[in-house]
């Protein structure tokens, strides 16, 4: 089964995008990307060094290149970072050239999955709750109001949440 269009997947770290990601593309016969991973790949620097050396502004503008450039592929699955979505024109490129799938997911299931990840700038912090309430705060409006639709993901299987997603935009299972 091939998508004639592209599927980004949005919402906060530890919603399951990357996992969930693979699993998809995987179905449904699509490439599947992670912007983070691509950033990596093309700077040789992983995004904690990133963060530090350019701060979270710096990493934002990489962030912007790498989705315009990623969205213009076909077809991919495309895994966003938590924060992608916070920039006007990711917005637009993500709205404007697939379909988007916002996975939610609780605080307390984040904090769950992430919560030995040294990987993860923005929880290296005494309060990783607190932060993650802030972030979820500001984000979810905004993942709200991009989403074509919403896949709560807590404690819910890979298979489960990609069959949901799969249903959602109209691919049939073949026999």
């Amino acid at each position: 089964m091939n998508t004639p269009f592209n599927i980004f997947l949005i919402g906060p770290m530890g919603a399951g995008k990357s996992t969930i990601g693979k699993r998809l593309a995987h179905i449904i016969g699509a490439k599947f990307l992670d912007s983070d991973k691509e950033i990596e790949q093309h700077t040789g620097a992983s995004i904690p060094l990133i963060f530090e050396l350019e701060g979270e502004e710096g990493f934002r503008q990489r962030e912007s290149q790498m989705i315009d450039t990623l969205t213009q592929q076909k077809p991919i699955v495309l895994a966003t970072g938590g924060g992608s979505v916070l920039n006007e024109q990711n917005r637009q490129h993500l709205k404007a050239r697939g379909k988007v799938v916002y996975l939610y997911t609780t605080v307390a299931q984040q904090l769950q999955r992430t919560h030995r990840d040294q990987n993860r700038p923005l929880l290296q912090t005494e309060n990783p709750e607190k932060k993650l309430t802030e972030l979820f705060n500001v984000r979810d409006p905004i993942y709200r109001e991009m989403a074509d639709f919403i896949i709560n993901t807590d404690g819910r299987s890979i298979h489960s949440v990609s069959t949901e997603i799969t249903n959602n935009l109209g691919f049939k299972k073949s026999s």
